[in-house]
């Protein structure tokens, strides 16, 4: 079903059952609340079903991954905290599949992959890459495939072999092709909207039945997607 949880927002619920959840989160919607009052998923929800099927006291949404805030996609929420543990535990295993579409600036062919050592700072919320594993760095690759590419730039689809905070965004930027629009990791402002980043699907087992599940983002044929011609 689809339907508008808060006007302003504009979520999406893709399905949902006793379990879970699944739901598109627009660019510029928190995953989980920072403690200011910005609008997150894990809230948004909360509300929704609180409000759907009228459950006095405290809801749990339990929240198995994240997307960066600039960043839109399909993501699965867990309504159970068993549902939470079997899909976290497909996380880490790794047959939890995201897939994201992005337009990089610059032009790239074919297809290719990215290997590197990635370093948080906490205090800026951004990550540094390195070509080596240095003290305190985490291991980070991808796959890629280029769709089509200009002179300009390159609609690309991205596989992730690791999940880690801004791997996308830093580890193409660390090849001079940030994401268009990503400011924060050296967008040079070819694009002045929102990040070209999408987590356009994902597949997943059922966390209480033998079924797989797949949930996928049609290609809006509208700016900045259609940039590259």
């Amino acid at each position: 079903m689809d339907r508008d949880i808060k006007p302003d927002c504009n979520v999406q619920i893709l399905y949902e059952d006793n379990h879970l959840i699944v739901a598109v989160k627009p660019a510029g919607v928190l995953s989980q609340s920072d403690g200011s009052d910005a609008p997150d998923m894990l809230g948004i929800l909360k509300d929704y079903v609180r409000i759907k099927y009228n459950k006095p006291g405290e809801v749990f949404i339990g929240l198995v991954h994240r997307l960066d805030r600039p960043v839109s996609g399909v993501m699965v929420f867990a309504r159970t905290s068993k549902a939470a543990s079997r899909l976290s535990e497909q996380i880490r295993s790794r047959t939890f599949v995201k897939q994201y579409r992005a337009v990089v600036e610059g032009r790239l062919e074919g297809y290719g992959g990215l290997e590197n050592f990635l370093v948080k700072d906490p205090a800026t919320n951004t990550v540094t890459v390195y070509d080596r594993e240095v003290p305190g760095s985490k291991i980070s690759d991808l796959r890629y495939r280029v769709i089509r590419s200009d002179s300009m730039a390159s609609l690309i689809e991205i596989n992730l072999g690791t999940g880690r905070g801004h791997q996308i965004r830093a580890q193409f930027a660390h090849i001079s092709h940030p994401i268009l629009g990503d400011r924060r990791y050296g967008g040079t402002g070819l694009w002045s909207g929102d990040i070209a980043l999408q987590s356009y699907k994902i597949e997943f087992n059922h966390p209480t039945r033998p079924e797989k599940m797949s949930f996928e983002l049609p290609f809006a044929d509208e700016k900045p997607w259609n940039i590259v011609r």
